[in-house]
């Protein structure tokens, strides 16, 4: 729907490509199928197919946690997806393909995006975080980007409850205790203790990270990402970054 044509990369600075991105065009309707997953809800989609688009080319549907539609839902969109007026666009976004019939895959042309890495994830809350007007520390941003392994809804989602936690600020300490994340320096010393085979160190060290309240099969999934980047540094030292 970009003012300068149909291609591949919208402009960004037109008032329908800004538009979008605020998220008001109203052309483009975002459903929550996990919220409406009844046929009903899906005939009152459908009924307003029939309407031309009020200022864009297409007038675009975009479904989300599209397998979340009941089975007569599905049964209902399926003759509107199979043959769509030429104005109307679908776009079904799920994060569990498996579940969605194949009578609506074989109608959909299937694209599979890629988890965002920690970095890109962590310069978008960055970007958000500078608009909202929100402090914030780099390496809190980091942590909230691993923990959202891969989902960019998730980190901005965890991002909110850091906020909140944080009394308006994104900072390190509160983040990881927002998460049931260790401190780095709690982990080194417990596997000292483990390479010392030091039992009295290593039970005394379980003590006191066990008083802080972690989540332990995060800590379990830390420590094996610490031994691994050991294993990688003794290995390959220039794959490691600090």
């Amino acid at each position: 729907n970009c003012e300068q044509g149909i291609s591949s990369h919208p402009c960004g600075v037109c008032d329908t490509c800004r538009e979008i991105d605020q998220g008001n065009f109203v052309d483009l309707l975002e459903i929550d199928a996990a919220s409406r997953t009844k046929v009903e809800d899906t005939r009152e989609l459908l009924d307003n197919v029939q309407y031309r688009p009020a200022r864009g080319r297409f007038k675009v549907y975009l479904i989300d946690e599209v397998h979340m539609l009941s089975r007569h839902s599905f049964n209902a969109l399926l003759k509107t997806l199979e043959e769509p007026p030429p104005y109307v666009k679908f776009l079904l976004a799920t994060t569990d393909p498996q579940k969605l019939p194949i009578t609506i895959l074989s109608r959909c042309l299937q694209f599979h995006l890629k988890s965002l890495d920690q970095t890109q994830i962590a310069k978008q809350l960055e970007w958000v975080l500078d608009q909202e007007g929100q402090p914030f520390e780099p390496r809190a941003l980091l942590a909230l980007a691993k923990a959202a392994d891969g989902s960019m809804r998730d980190a901005l989602s965890l991002t909110d409850q850091a906020l909140a936690h944080g009394n308006g600020s994104v900072r390190l300490e509160s983040v990881l205790a927002m998460l049931g994340t260790l401190d780095h320096r709690h982990l080194h010393q417990l596997l000292e203790a483990i390479l010392r085979q030091d039992a009295p160190a290593t039970m005394a060290k379980i003590t006191e990270i066990a008083t802080l309240g972690p989540d332990f099969d995060q800590l379990h999934a830390e420590l094996e990402g610490l031994l691994h980047r050991i294993a990688m540094a003794q290995l390959l030292p220039a794959s490691v970054q600090e």
